[in-house]
């Protein structure tokens, strides 16, 4: 799906920023980037309204909920075979279903982002053919070959739900299963698209036509990049001495807040540093279109890139248990790499958070505040 975008205006009108009076750039930038944001909430309501339409009676039952439902405001990570989902199943959909999921899925996400998300996906199918080529080399036995197949890998067992219509004032979609919840509110022309988890087992293949694949490569990274051009002063500030956390500290069931902030912050150091950890940033928010991730990344810096602080957790290394974090006054990201049983630095879960604002929290609560007026 494409359609007539704005932004090779908006890029035009940042390269001449300079000729341009200040209140006239911040005028055009404000009017471009809400057509843009209406653009992009109407190609996703749209493709949400045509998949409602194919839903037959039994169906609806699962895949429309109440904007109220609590479901809307939890996510999972762990695999359907350990943790139900609510919404319908990819597997319970028909081929025009799955479709019109990735048209959402595509409008709401950029390229890098969709390929992100998908590819997550498929490697849940990857999982099945893992195990059974680990059992064909007799890696694993059969109780384990049974506790992975019980544990029900695979994309079809990834399932969407709408909280609410998309014709509502505030309405919401999720896409979750193992190792994957996206979460998109919308409050009129508002949109909320955190918390955005991802994560992946294994972080790198190593066996089958698949060995060396990894979906998440990049993040792995540019956290290592980071650490290792720190001098040891720094790294020294940046680090906590203590064992890698299993996950994530504010992982879906853990109850855990970052309230306190720890690590190294960015007003300490230099250029070249700075502009790896924007790097970071951006690897996070440009899963989003350009357009949403645009206004998103515009948050963070005037907030202020010199009020961010990052902090790393074990060795320095590829395939050891390592956890980094960057903690701003409007985001939050974690990168852990310690997770799953094996504990050998290949099993990645990662969050991206919007502070205040996940499900679209704050603007609910603005919305909410302007109707009793």
């Amino acid at each position: 799906m494409h359609r007539k975008k704005e932004p090779y205006l908006t890029e035009n009108i940042c390269m001449h920023r300079s000729a341009l009076p200040i209140w006239l750039f911040a005028f055009l930038f404000v009017h471009i980037s809400a057509i843009s944001q209406s653009s992009y909430n109407d190609e996703i309501k749209d493709a949400a309204s045509s998949f409602i339409q194919t839903l037959d009676p039994l169906q609806k039952r699962s895949a429309l909920l109440q904007f109220s439902d609590t479901a809307r405001v939890q996510w999972n990570n762990l695999p359907i075979g350990l943790r139900a989902r609510a919404g319908i199943s990819i597997g319970n959909m028909t081929e025009a279903q799955r479709r019109l999921v990735h048209r959402i899925l595509a409008a709401t996400l950029s390229s890098q982002g969709y390929l992100k998300a998908t590819g997550i996906m498929h490697l849940d199918n990857l999982l099945n053919l893992q195990t059974d080529s680990n059992f064909a080399r007799k890696r694993i036995n059969d109780q384990v070959k049974k506790m992975m197949t019980d544990l029900k890998f695979g994309q079809s067992n990834y399932f969407f739900a709408l909280f609410g219509k998309p014709s509502d004032t505030s309405w919401s979609y999720k896409l979750e299963g193992h190792h994957l919840s996206v979460n998109i509110s919308f409050t009129g022309d508002k949109v909320s698209v955190t918390p955005w988890f991802i994560g992946t087992d294994p972080a790198e293949m190593d066996i089958t036509e698949y060995a060396g694949w990894r979906v998440l490569g990049k993040e792995e990274d540019l956290g290592l990049r980071l650490i290792k051009m720190l001098s040891a002063a720094q790294q020294k500030k940046a680090t906590m001495n203590i064992d890698p956390p299993r996950d994530i500290i504010t992982g879906a069931e853990s109850g855990k807040r970052l309230v306190d902030n720890w690590g190294i912050k960015a007003n300490e150091l230099d250029k070249k540093q700075k502009e790896v950890l924007l790097v970071i940033i951006r690897e996070y928010v440009f899963n989003m279109e350009y357009e949403k991730a645009m206004i998103e990344y515009d948050k963070i810096i005037k907030a202020g890139v010199d009020n961010i602080y990052f902090g790393w957790i074990g060795p320095h290394e590829e395939f050891k248990d390592h956890y980094f974090i960057l903690n701003g006054p409007t985001f939050l990201i974690e990168f852990d790499n310690a997770g799953g049983p094996r504990r050998d630095g290949n099993h990645i879960h990662t969050i991206w958070r919007e502070k205040g604002n996940e499900y679209g929290e704050d603007v609910l609560k603005k919305h909410y505040m302007q109707e009793k007026h």
